[in-house]
């Protein structure tokens, strides 16, 4: 007895031992706020949203709240189907509501309130009428999500339906061309309570496949068992109805799930797509069988388009594709004219092929056989409608980054096009922009053309940064004449276009420390008139600097980084400040387009929450849009030397900064978001570059996302050297500076599972590395509440204050991989 008495007192004190030894990891401090400098930027203001109308008179401002409490965030919500859904709404969870809305007139500037409207407003799904005479707008309440409509002439709100909007899949409403009417989705009557989920399972949860191969991505969220699929469809299933502006309701066909409805543009017919059964357990809710069915606004079945199977088994690779028709929608031009395009090479792009997709028509009523319109050598990505005799045939192919457009000719189906634009998508310099559209009778959007010119709006792309401009794209010569362009110290964007020539347009211009506002520009008079006045939310930020450096990595690339220095820094006087080098690896296939110049110095600086700026306040050069390109060219694929290329980057842009003078190599921070965090994982483990790294919501194991992940095609099992060599928990072993990682506990992005950030951790601490965990509670792949968002920010404080801003000096490294791994 004395003997089992001792081993007794033995096994508590070593669990007493074991306590102690785990107490600092499991301990919990509650929520903290980071320096006020930084925590006032957060409890900023918001700036309203802007809506204007099609003729330029009315801007509608909608008011937007600060950040939520973790109490909003935190509230109950299913996670099912790849969705996520309010339970006590029945609308999607974790939604930013407006909290106001407010009528400017651009000629007068004179701002008018609507009356009548609801207390307390959680506004979401803001829509204007047909003619732009009203404004419809849903209101969540705590039970349940209610449709309000406002009346621009009188400036009242009212109410049409109380909480009975379902919300939880597909969209509120759509306005009908009488302007008078909507097609709302609501909960079907008489539906019960919830199902219960059983207290015992009714038996095992089957799969099963019989060799097709089925390579997926690793979804979240889907559904699990037989009670999620009654959940689902519980929550998912609509009665459409027909509601006027006095709230009169009458039902449209029988309750369906239905995951998209739209009106013809004439209004006669409603094209459905309605879920089917079997549900899935693999993808997601968006990849469910369902029909594509024409009803009438009545709800009468008038032709089912095209039944489409679960879309479980799809090849490889992201140019693939399902079988079936996809992409029905209606044309802007016309009627009620449907298309649509069919892959001709199975979905499969490793198929030789001459033509891979083809694009169809059907006029109503629906009786005919389809018209052949047009196909593609590419992928089919869309038409842009102009008229009865220009359409523009979008494609493009992800391998190589192509973007194809053709001029086709709509009155005459299956004739060839003309291409009027063949480029690489990562080519900014050479994007001539896209399409500026105006208005039609029906309600839709068309492209806007002055005889042979097509209007176009560009990014603007140059060896200076980004210059937005306004051109005349002449469908003949393939030339622009530049109507507008930015000029600096402004950054200015074409938004609208309000003269029939293009000489009388709205812009939104900023500055460095102007925050954006609208203007109307006359062109062809040289004058311009402010709309808005929106005030500087953060005037902390106005007098950092702000500069784009310009560097060379050692293969010869020319790379950028924007530059933000403290307000009166002097770097002969104050010499190198620590630095956050903050960035998102991209890929390319071509070195000339990896070395375009991004951004600009003149846009404005405005904090959000997960910007790495605030720390130019508490005395770092910060590295904004550190450009880390990736390449692969022709036959390489850019991450067969992922790891050695993001060292190249990273040592040339602290050579860069050192060389300036302003940064001190030797207190260098790295980090980054999602794949960003990816990024500084594998460069702790592959360099000694810097003193510490920040990784928030990052995947580390590449064995986890076993088919492709971000833009890797290969497999794991096609490329499992590839998966090792690039994942840092492979090399967890090699990290020996300190890594702070946060991650949040509902993330729902693929691959970014929670448990990527703690499997990394312990393997960090297995091996004696300096690691620090944060788990944030009910926050998903980037964080909402307001004490999460100032948690994170006194997290990442900290950890820069004690690695990186008073790093011990060490020596340089000798090689651009002094770990020699």
């Amino acid at each position: 007895m004395k003997f089992k008495h001792n081993i007794f007192k033995l096994c508590g004190i070593c669990l007493i031992a074991m306590w102690l030894y785990m107490a600092p990891a499991q301990a919990q401090e509650g929520y903290q706020r980071p320096p006020e400098v930084i925590a006032k930027l957060i409890d900023a203001p918001s700036t309203p949203s802007v809506s204007i109308d099609s003729k330029g008179e009315w801007m509608l401002l909608m008011e937007r709240p600060g950040y939520p409490s973790i109490a909003e965030v935190a509230a109950p919500e299913l996670r099912i189907g790849g969705t996520r859904i309010n339970p006590a709404t029945n609308g999607r969870s974790r939604q930013t509501f407006m909290t106001g809305l407010k009528l400017k007139n651009m000629d007068s500037g004179e701002e008018f309130s609507f009356s009548g409207m609801p207390s307390n407003p959680q506004l979401g799904n803001v829509g204007w009428s047909m003619d732009e005479s009203k404004i419809a707008f849903t209101h969540t309440v705590a039970t349940g999500i209610e449709l309000w409509v406002a009346d621009v002439k009188t400036k009242t709100a009212k109410r049409l339906l109380g909480a009975v909007i379902n919300n939880a899949y597909v969209s509120a409403y759509d306005w009908m061309p009488d302007n008078q009417t909507l097609i709302v989705s609501t909960v079907v009557d008489g539906r019960g309570e919830a199902p219960k989920k059983p207290s015992a399972p009714k038996g095992p949860v089957l799969q099963e496949t019989s060799g097709a191969e089925a390579p997926s991505r690793t979804y979240q969220d889907l559904l699990k068992n037989s009670h999620d699929e009654n959940l689902f469809e519980y929550y998912t299933t609509v009665q459409l109805r027909k509601v006027d502006l006095n709230g009169n309701a009458t039902k449209i066909g029988k309750p369906s799930i239905i995951k998209r409805f739209n009106l013809s543009p004439d209004g006669k017919y409603m094209l459905t797509q309605t879920i089917q059964k079997p549900f899935s357990y693999l993808v997601p809710a968006s990849r469910f069988p369902f029909n594509y069915e024409v009803w009438d606004t009545n709800g009468r079945l008038v032709k089912v388009m095209a039944e489409i199977s679960l879309d479980e088994v799809r090849p490889k690779g992201f140019d693939a594709t399902r079988l079936g028709a996809r992409s029905m929608t209606w044309r802007a031009d016309r009627p009620a004219t449907l298309y649509w395009a069919e892959a001709q090479d199975g979905g499969d792009p490793k198929k030789e092929i001459t033509e891979r997709d083809m694009v169809y028509m059907s006029d109503a009523p629906f009786n005919a056989a389809p018209t052949v319109l047009a196909s593609t050598s590419l992928r089919y990505s869309g038409i842009t409608w102009g008229d009865d005799s220009r359409a523009l045939l979008n494609e493009g192919w992800w391998a190589q980054r192509l973007d194809k457009r053709t001029l086709i000719n709509p009155s005459k189906p299956g004739e060839a096009g003309t291409v009027i634009i063949d480029r690489s998508t990562t080519d900014s310099y050479n994007d001539p922009g896209r399409p500026m559209m105006k208005k039609t009778k029906y309600g839709t959007y068309t492209m806007m053309f002055d005889k042979d010119n097509l209007f176009m709006n560009s990014i603007g792309g140059s060896s200076e940064g980004n210059r937005p401009f306004l051109s005349k794209f002449n469908l003949k010569s393939k030339k622009q004449e530049i109507l507008f362009r930015s000029e600096a110290p402004y950054y200015e964007r074409p938004i609208d276009i309000l003269s029939s020539k293009g000489d009388r347009i709205i812009t939104l211009r900023e500055s460095e420390n102007e925050p954006p506002n609208y203007y109307v520009r006359n062109i062809k008079k040289g004058t311009m008139k402010q709309v808005t006045d929106f005030p500087h939310p953060q005037p902390d930020m106005m007098a950092v600097n702000k500069e784009i450096i310009k560097y060379q990595r050692e293969d010869g690339i020319d790379l950028t980084a924007v530059l933000y220095t403290p307000s009166g820094y002097d770097k002969e006087k104050d010499g190198p400040l620590p630095v956050l080098m903050w960035a998102y690896p991209r890929e390319y296939k071509s070195k000339a387009t990896a070395a375009q110049v991004r951004g600009t110095p003149y846009s404005f600086t405005r904090v959000s929450s997960g910007s790495p700026l605030f720390w130019v306040l508490r005395g770092y050069a910060v590295m904004a849009n550190t450009e880390f390109p990736i390449i692969g060219e022709g036959e390489d694929e850019p991450n067969d030397t992922f790891r050695e290329q993001l060292v190249m980057n990273a040592k040339a842009a602290i050579d860069a900064v050192s060389a300036l003078g302003v940064g001190d190599r030797n207190r260098v921070g790295v980090g980054g978001h999602s794949y960003g965090a990816f990024m500084t994982a594998n460069l702790l483990a592959h360099s000694d570059l810097f003193a510490a790294g920040i990784a928030r919501s990052g995947a580390y194991n590449r064995t986890l996302t076993p088919f492709g992940f971000q833009r890797e095609q290969r497999t794991y099992w096609e490329a499992p050297e590839l998966y090792n060599y690039m994942s840092p928990f492979m090399h967890a072993d090699k990290v020996n500076e300190p890594l702070l990682l946060i991650h949040g506990e509902a993330d729902n992005n693929s691959g970014t599972f929670p448990i990527q950030s703690k499997r990394y951790y312990n393997a960090i601490k297995g091996h004696g590395g300096t690691a620090r965990l944060v788990m944030l509670p009910d926050e998903s792949h980037g964080y909402r509440a307001k004490e999460s968002i100032l948690h994170m920010l006194w997290e990442m404080d900290t950890w820069l204050e004690k690695y990186v801003k008073n790093a011990a000096t060490k020596p340089e490294p000798t090689s651009i991989n002094s770990k020699g791994r």
